[in-house]
Protein backbone atom coordinates (compact mmCIF):
# COMPACT_ATOMS: atom_id res chain seq x y z
CA UNK A 1 0.00 0.00 0.00
CA UNK A 2 3.00 2.20 0.68
CA UNK A 3 4.67 1.35 -2.48
CA UNK A 4 1.52 2.07 -4.31
CA UNK A 5 1.34 5.83 -2.97
CA UNK A 6 5.40 6.22 -3.71
CA UNK A 7 5.04 5.48 -7.37
CA UNK A 8 1.56 7.88 -7.12
CA UNK A 9 3.88 10.92 -5.99
CA UNK A 10 6.44 10.29 -8.63
CA UNK A 11 4.26 10.26 -11.26
CA UNK A 12 2.53 13.38 -10.37
CA UNK A 13 6.46 14.70 -9.17
CA UNK A 14 6.97 13.73 -12.97
CA UNK A 15 4.12 15.75 -14.24
CA UNK A 16 4.82 18.69 -12.99
CA UNK A 17 7.87 19.83 -15.09
CA UNK A 18 6.22 19.21 -18.59
CA UNK A 19 3.30 21.90 -17.29
CA UNK A 20 5.86 23.91 -16.80
CA UNK A 21 8.05 23.64 -19.41
CA UNK A 22 4.32 24.24 -21.51
CA UNK A 23 3.59 27.64 -20.11
CA UNK A 24 7.27 29.00 -21.01
CA UNK A 25 6.43 28.15 -24.55
CA UNK A 26 3.04 29.96 -24.32
CA UNK A 27 4.39 33.25 -22.69
CA UNK A 28 7.73 33.10 -25.12
CA UNK A 29 5.40 32.35 -28.39
CA UNK A 30 3.37 35.64 -26.98
CA UNK A 31 6.68 37.78 -26.69
CA UNK A 32 7.55 37.34 -30.09
CA UNK A 33 6.57 41.37 -31.57
CA UNK A 34 4.36 41.13 -34.46
CA UNK A 35 6.63 42.19 -37.93
CA UNK A 36 6.50 46.41 -39.13
CA UNK A 37 5.09 46.66 -42.13
CA UNK A 38 6.80 49.24 -44.59
CA UNK A 39 4.47 52.24 -46.09
CA UNK A 40 3.97 51.69 -49.79
CA UNK A 41 4.84 54.47 -51.99
CA UNK A 42 1.27 55.33 -52.70
CA UNK A 43 0.80 55.68 -48.70
CA UNK A 44 4.29 57.99 -48.35
CA UNK A 45 3.25 60.55 -51.72
CA UNK A 46 -0.37 60.84 -49.99
CA UNK A 47 1.08 61.36 -46.72
CA UNK A 48 3.77 63.73 -48.29
CA UNK A 49 0.83 65.83 -50.42
CA UNK A 50 -1.18 66.01 -46.90
CA UNK A 51 1.87 67.87 -45.31
CA UNK A 52 2.53 70.04 -48.20
CA UNK A 53 -1.37 71.02 -48.32
CA UNK A 54 -0.96 71.77 -44.65
CA UNK A 55 2.24 74.00 -45.49
CA UNK A 56 0.02 76.02 -48.29
CA UNK A 57 -2.79 76.38 -46.09
CA UNK A 58 -0.45 77.38 -43.25
CA UNK A 59 1.06 80.09 -45.71
CA UNK A 60 -2.26 80.72 -47.19
CA UNK A 61 -3.65 81.64 -43.41
CA UNK A 62 -0.49 83.99 -42.85
CA UNK A 63 -0.88 86.27 -46.16
CA UNK A 64 -4.47 86.43 -45.63
CA UNK A 65 -3.54 87.71 -41.95
CA UNK A 66 -1.30 90.28 -42.94
CA UNK A 67 -3.96 91.50 -45.83
CA UNK A 68 -6.23 91.58 -43.37
CA UNK A 69 -4.03 93.85 -41.08
CA UNK A 70 -2.74 96.15 -44.23
CA UNK A 71 -6.99 96.57 -44.57
CA UNK A 72 -7.25 97.44 -40.79
CA UNK A 73 -4.61 100.20 -41.22
CA UNK A 74 -6.21 101.65 -43.90
CA UNK A 75 -9.67 101.72 -42.65
CA UNK A 76 -8.18 103.50 -39.01
CA UNK A 77 -6.21 105.86 -41.44
CA UNK A 78 -9.64 106.81 -43.29
CA UNK A 79 -10.95 107.10 -39.74
CA UNK A 80 -8.66 109.45 -38.16
CA UNK A 81 -8.65 111.37 -41.09
CA UNK A 82 -12.62 111.35 -40.97
CA UNK A 83 -12.12 112.39 -37.75
CA UNK A 84 -9.99 115.14 -38.37
CA UNK A 85 -11.97 116.88 -41.17
CA UNK A 86 -14.79 116.72 -38.91
CA UNK A 87 -13.13 118.29 -36.27
CA UNK A 88 -11.79 121.39 -38.90
CA UNK A 89 -15.16 121.50 -39.89
CA UNK A 90 -16.78 121.90 -36.37
CA UNK A 91 -14.23 124.65 -36.32
CA UNK A 92 -14.79 126.14 -39.17
CA UNK A 93 -18.53 126.28 -38.43
CA UNK A 94 -18.06 127.81 -35.10
CA UNK A 95 -15.37 130.43 -36.44
CA UNK A 96 -18.24 131.69 -38.95
CA UNK A 97 -20.60 131.92 -36.77
CA UNK A 98 -18.33 134.13 -34.56
CA UNK A 99 -17.60 136.02 -37.64
CA UNK A 100 -20.71 136.82 -38.72
CA UNK A 101 -21.88 137.32 -35.21
CA UNK A 102 -18.98 139.86 -34.29
CA UNK A 103 -19.46 142.03 -38.01
CA UNK A 104 -23.50 141.81 -38.75
CA UNK A 105 -23.77 144.79 -37.58
CA UNK A 106 -20.91 146.17 -40.57
CA UNK A 107 -23.20 147.03 -42.79
CA UNK A 108 -25.43 149.59 -39.94
CA UNK A 109 -22.21 150.82 -39.13
CA UNK A 110 -21.37 151.96 -42.44
CA UNK A 111 -24.55 153.57 -42.89
CA UNK A 112 -24.19 155.40 -38.98
CA UNK A 113 -20.78 156.31 -39.29
CA UNK A 114 -21.83 159.65 -41.95
CA UNK A 115 -24.27 160.96 -39.26
CA UNK A 116 -21.53 160.99 -36.84
CA UNK A 117 -19.48 162.27 -39.29
CA UNK A 118 -22.25 164.87 -39.85
CA UNK A 119 -22.66 165.63 -36.47
CA UNK A 120 -19.04 166.60 -36.09
CA UNK A 121 -18.98 168.92 -38.91
CA UNK A 122 -21.76 170.77 -37.05
CA UNK A 123 -20.02 171.24 -33.92
CA UNK A 124 -17.02 172.58 -35.84
CA UNK A 125 -18.56 175.06 -37.65
CA UNK A 126 -20.95 176.17 -35.36
CA UNK A 127 -20.48 179.44 -33.42
CA UNK A 128 -20.49 178.08 -30.12
CA UNK A 129 -19.68 181.57 -28.35
CA UNK A 130 -23.36 182.99 -29.08
CA UNK A 131 -26.12 182.62 -26.00
CA UNK A 132 -28.60 181.93 -29.21
CA UNK A 133 -26.86 178.74 -30.08
CA UNK A 134 -26.49 177.52 -26.33
CA UNK A 135 -28.96 174.91 -26.56
CA UNK A 136 -28.42 174.01 -30.04
CA UNK A 137 -24.40 173.17 -29.21
CA UNK A 138 -25.43 171.38 -26.02
CA UNK A 139 -28.02 168.88 -28.11
CA UNK A 140 -25.92 168.22 -31.12
CA UNK A 141 -22.55 167.34 -28.34
CA UNK A 142 -25.25 165.20 -26.45
CA UNK A 143 -26.24 163.74 -29.92
CA UNK A 144 -22.98 162.81 -30.89
CA UNK A 145 -21.49 161.60 -27.41
CA UNK A 146 -24.80 159.30 -27.67
CA UNK A 147 -23.94 157.86 -30.72
CA UNK A 148 -20.06 157.29 -29.46
CA UNK A 149 -21.01 155.93 -26.77
CA UNK A 150 -23.28 153.02 -28.40
CA UNK A 151 -20.52 152.64 -30.69
CA UNK A 152 -18.19 151.40 -28.16
CA UNK A 153 -20.84 149.28 -26.42
CA UNK A 154 -20.94 146.93 -29.81
CA UNK A 155 -17.27 146.50 -29.85
CA UNK A 156 -16.50 149.97 -32.58
CA UNK A 157 -12.83 151.66 -32.25
CA UNK A 158 -12.66 155.25 -33.38
CA UNK A 159 -9.48 156.01 -35.15
CA UNK A 160 -8.33 159.36 -34.71
CA UNK A 161 -4.06 159.54 -35.43
CA UNK A 162 -3.47 163.21 -35.20
CA UNK A 163 0.00 163.66 -34.17
CA UNK A 164 0.66 159.87 -34.35
CA UNK A 165 2.85 158.43 -36.70
CA UNK A 166 1.30 157.34 -40.30
CA UNK A 167 -0.08 153.68 -40.23
CA UNK A 168 -1.20 152.55 -43.96
CA UNK A 169 -2.84 149.96 -43.01
CA UNK A 170 -5.04 152.26 -40.71
CA UNK A 171 -4.53 155.72 -42.39
CA UNK A 172 -5.88 157.26 -46.13
CA UNK A 173 -3.13 159.53 -46.59
CA UNK A 174 -4.93 162.19 -48.90
CA UNK A 175 -2.09 164.85 -49.22
CA UNK A 176 1.83 165.58 -47.52
CA UNK A 177 2.68 168.89 -46.88
CA UNK A 178 6.23 169.73 -46.20
CA UNK A 179 6.93 170.64 -42.09
CA UNK A 180 9.94 170.71 -40.16
CA UNK A 181 8.45 170.26 -36.19
CA UNK A 182 7.82 166.73 -36.80
CA UNK A 183 9.45 163.60 -38.00
CA UNK A 184 8.39 162.95 -41.50
CA UNK A 185 5.25 160.47 -41.80
CA UNK A 186 3.87 162.03 -39.09
CA UNK A 187 -0.26 162.69 -39.35
CA UNK A 188 -0.82 166.81 -39.41
CA UNK A 189 -4.64 167.01 -39.10
CA UNK A 190 -7.21 164.55 -39.86
CA UNK A 191 -10.01 165.20 -42.40
CA UNK A 192 -12.35 162.06 -41.48
CA UNK A 193 -11.87 159.63 -38.44
CA UNK A 194 -11.34 155.87 -39.50
CA UNK A 195 -13.30 153.36 -37.23
CA UNK A 196 -12.73 149.28 -36.37
CA UNK A 197 -15.37 146.91 -35.02
CA UNK A 198 -13.70 144.21 -33.33
CA UNK A 199 -10.27 144.98 -34.51
CA UNK A 200 -11.32 144.87 -37.85
CA UNK A 201 -11.21 148.17 -40.21
CA UNK A 202 -14.66 149.40 -41.25
CA UNK A 203 -13.28 152.96 -42.48
CA UNK A 204 -9.52 154.34 -42.88
CA UNK A 205 -9.42 157.63 -41.27
CA UNK A 206 -8.47 160.40 -44.09
CA UNK A 207 -5.18 162.30 -42.98
CA UNK A 208 -2.42 165.18 -43.95
CA UNK A 209 1.01 163.85 -43.65
CA UNK A 210 4.05 165.75 -42.89
CA UNK A 211 7.44 165.22 -45.20
CA UNK A 212 10.94 166.31 -44.88
CA UNK A 213 11.26 170.17 -46.26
Amino acid sequence: MARERSEDNQMTEGAQPEALVDEHLTETEEAVPAEIEEPSSTERRQAEEALLEEAESADALHDEIIKLQEQLAVQKDLALRAQAEGQNARRRAQQDVERARKFAVEKLLQDLLPVVDNLERALATIDTEGEANKALVEGIALTHKSFIDTLAKNSVEVVDPAGEPFDPELHQAMTQVPNGEVEPNTVLEVFQKGYRLNGRLVRPAMVVVSKAL
